[in-house]
């Protein structure tokens, strides 16, 4: 029987400001999860569960399991307790082991150190388990972080490979891309339902319209790409069954409403290129505009936008102009709602509204805010 037979903690993680977010969605697909910590979120569950994790999971930026938690506040202690894991029943003697490593408010900081340590251990018992001087380290890739926090370890195996926020669509970028991961956090964080109107006017690479059609079409996130634990060695082979699930769960004939412009033309031919490698251009409605000249016929829609920001892509009257034209739009449709994220600290002034709530998010390292500026909410209907 090898680890991956049994049941473990697994372990989502998302980026700081979205947790609450990724804990709808735990819960939603029918998981315990703890709460957060350090950006990372704990379920009980199965190899299928963590197969689960990674195609569904659309806030999610990666997914571990976790090999073992412990006291390590020395190295001894660090070496000892990675030297007790069962390492044959996770995987083979030519296995090519990599450690990455953080620590949080701890007495070991050193990095290079604790990958170093934590490399050793896990050789030392490979090595022994096996009857090998050295190993190999010529088959599958096997990715480790060891995480201290609070003077506790957590050992955690990678069974995502490349970051979730990879969904295959977009193969091509556009100037200060929005993480896919990050906008269906926000978009998962706003008022938006597949029922209402949804517009993006600085839509650039497509990445906000097509997170939105893919939920209302039903897809998950993860269904065309491939994932790290495909390739373990003593793992079970889960994922056919999971794909099937999610297939299973497709909208047979979604309806949306759903429009992404851009005043730059080549933006909206990147765009569209990407929604039809992700299956939802039938959803989605394209045009070249400038955000200023946004209009709908629509009432209580939703309105999503990663403006430009930072001279270096505009010089500064030019995003005041911007900022004041988009601003004047916004306020012209029927009870709308605005979901801004910008870096620009003075886009409140320059749109001609304060927003109700603040967020700081990352995108791509850059600190930034998600305004939200609210709209009424449609009125319920009458029950028959």
């Amino acid at each position: 029987m090898s680890f991956f037979d049994g049941r473990f903690f697994i372990e989502a993680a998302a980026a700081s400001g979205t947790e609450a977010a990724l804990k709808r969605e735990l819960v939603a697909l029918g998981y315990e999860p703890s709460g957060a910590e350090y950006g990372r979120i704990r379920f009980q569950g199965d190899m299928r569960d963590a197969a689960r994790a990674n195609v569904f999971l659309r806030t999610a930026g990666r997914v571990r399991i976790e090999l073992a938690r412990f006291p390590a506040r020395s190295f001894d202690e660090l070496y000892d307790g990675v030297r007790a894991l069962p390492w044959r029943d996770i995987m083979g003697a030519h296995a090519a082991l990599t450690v990455t490593a953080r620590s949080i408010h701890s007495t070991l900081f050193s990095l290079s150190d604790i990958q170093r340590v934590t490399k050793k251990a896990a050789a030392d018992s490979l090595a022994a388990a096996y009857g090998l001087r050295t190993l190999p380290e010529d088959g599958v890739r096997y990715s480790v972080e060891a995480g201290i926090a609070d003077d506790v370890l957590t050992l955690a195996l990678d069974t995502s490979g490349e970051g979730l926020h990879k969904r295959g669509y977009r193969t091509l970028v556009g100037a200060a891309p929005i993480r896919e991961t990050l906008a269906a956090s926000i978009i998962a964080m706003s008022f938006w339902r597949p029922d209402r109107a949804f517009a993006d006017p600085f839509t650039g690479s497509g990445t906000f319209p097509i997170e939105a059609a893919m939920i209302a079409a039903g897809m998950a996130p993860g269904e065309n790409r491939h994932f790290a634990f495909e390739r373990f060695e003593f793992a079970p082979p889960v994922l056919r069954d999971v794909l099937e699930e999610a297939r299973a769960g497709h909208v047979p004939s979604p309806k949306a409403d759903i429009v992404a412009s851009d005043i730059s033309a080549d933006a909206i031919k990147m765009a569209r290129l990407h929604a039809k490698k992700a299956g939802v251009d039938g959803l989605i409605r394209f045009s070249v505009a400038d955000a200023a000249d946004f209009v709908s016929d629509r009432s209580h829609g939703v309105l999503f936008a990663n403006p430009p920001y930072g001279e270096r892509l505009m010089g500064r009257r030019e995003l005041e102009e911007m900022c004041r034209g988009f601003g004047r739009a916004f306020s012209a449709l029927d009870e709308w709602s605005a979901f801004v994220i910008t870096s620009m600290r003075s886009f409140e002034k320059y749109f001609g509204r304060k927003a109700d709530k603040k967020r700081t998010l990352y995108n791509s390292e850059i600190e930034c805010s998600l305004l939200r500026f609210p709209g009424a909410p449609p009125a319920k209907e009458d029950k028959k």
